[in-house]
Formats: structure tokens, sequence, C-alpha cells
């Protein structure tokens, strides 16, 4: 039996939300990778609201969280999902291209389980990115309640 974890993706940038796929799929993870566009589309899936009111249940293994976003900002996503008792328990990683120390204080003050400033060339980014998903998706026990699919070829 082979489980996989579904991942979260959290991105309002097409071209960056495409790096990231495309660094996926260079790593050979097989999991599978929801893109939602921004903060309001994330709640709305963790939520079960909106266009995702009928989705799948499950929790996703881990949410990649950006943080400069339209509508509703990764701080913003991440205050409500640590806040809310059926949510808390979501690894949360923001992936950003902010340096900011305010940024990096603000997230780790609201429970951010890391902050990983996105490579600026694209195999430095498949580097991480294949960090990041193998302990993630494939290493972490991800907690009660989240996804996962069973019984694959």
């Amino acid at each position: 039996m082979v489980e996989l974890k579904r991942v979260l993706l959290v991105e309002d940038s097409p071209n960056d939300a495409e790096l990231t796929l495309e660094a996926f799929a260079e790593t050979g993870l097989a999991n599978e990778v929801v893109w939602v566009r921004d903060g309001r589309e994330a709640l709305d899936y963790l939520q079960y609201e909106g266009v995702f009111a009928n989705r799948p249940p499950g929790l996703p293994a881990v949410v990649l969280l950006d943080l400069k976003m339209p509508k509703v900002d990764g701080l913003q996503v991440l205050e409500q999902v640590k806040q809310s008792p059926q949510l808390k328990s979501v690894p949360v990683v923001m992936l950003t291209s902010s340096r900011e120390e305010a940024d990096l204080a603000r997230s780790y003050g609201l429970g951010v389980n890391a902050y990983v400033v996105k490579p600026v060339g694209f195999p430095q980014f498949v580097q991480a990115l294949k960090e990041l998903g193998l302990f993630w998706a494939v290493v972490n026990e991800p907690p009660p309640g989240s996804l996962r699919r069973s019984n694959m070829p």
C-alpha cells in the first residue's frame, strides 16, 4: 500500500506556481498538489467553503503559503489557520521571496512551521522544493485527519 499526502500550494503568481509544480515534478514526488491562487481560496479550501464546499475530505499534509497575496495575505491565512481548532495542527510552510525580518518574526509569532525564502535560480529552487517535499510529504507524519490516498498501484 502506498500512501500519498496532498499538498496545498497557495500562490498568486502563475509563474511561481508553475515553477513550483515543475520543481515538484522534477523531484519525482507523486503527491497531489492542489494550487489555489490567493488566501481567500486557501481558507475556502481548508474550511470546505465556496467552490471547495464539496471537495474530497481530509486536510493537506502541508500548506505551502506565499506571503504577499491579494484579498487575504499569507499572514492573515496563517493567523486564521493557527487559531482554528480544526486546522491549527496542519503544518504551514511560508514559501516566499521576502527576507524581511518583520515578516519572519510575524510568521513565527503566528505559529508557522517553517519559513523558506525562494531561491532565485531554478536549480536551487528545485533542490529546496525537493527537500521540502521529501520532508513534509514523505518523512513527516501529518496530523490526524490529513488526507491520505491508499491502495495506489
